[in-house]
């Protein structure tokens, strides 16, 4: 699959088919994170990779309606950064890599929100994370129960573009 293919079809998927991902796909999935964009390479990421139905069905818990369905995820992957001036924004592009990864692989995502919502020291606790780290995001992986869902309607690109200024 191409890069563009991949953005054109990646979709949020909140249900999964009870099937395992193969190891060497979430590999690939944290290794595409950790190849990033990030300011100044700093590179302050970790990962952590969860595919243990206890611990999915406690994520889902601690997170309620927002990562529910990471219960039923073959897997998820947490995002931390270690708190520094640019966390959030390598946190999102590592974030955003695995969202495309998945894409490419046939496997289904949905970035669940972290850093400001208040669960995060729940999970950071929940997965042993040092203090100095930030919760980014965690990401539901699995295979789509319902297959590809429909597009959805996105801005039309002449509505976002603009050329020299918000006025050219």
């Amino acid at each position: 699959m191409q890069t563009y293919e991949a953005i054109t079809k990646r979709r949020s998927i909140r249900e999964f088919q009870d099937k395992e991902i193969p190891r060497d796909d979430l590999i690939k999935l944290v290794d595409a994170g950790r190849l990033a964009a990030t300011a100044r390479n700093e590179q302050p990421w970790e990962f952590v990779v969860v595919s243990e139905k206890d611990k999915k069905t406690e994520i889902a818990r601690i997170t309620g309606n927002n990562g529910a369905f990471i219960a039923g995820a073959g897997a998820a992957i947490a995002v931390f950064c270690k708190d520094s001036k640019y966390y959030i924004e390598d946190g999102s592009a590592a974030t955003e890599n695995i969202l495309l990864m998945a894409t490419d692989l046939g496997i289904g995502s949905c970035w669940v929100a972290g850093d400001k919502k208040p669960y995060c020291e729940e999970i950071r606790s929940l997965f042993k994370a040092p203090a100095e780290y930030k919760l980014i995001s965690l990401i539901a992986l699995g295979y789509a129960a319902q297959g590809q869902p429909k597009r959805i309607l996105k801005r039309q690109l002449k509505e976002v573009l603009h050329w020299q200024s918000f006025q050219g």
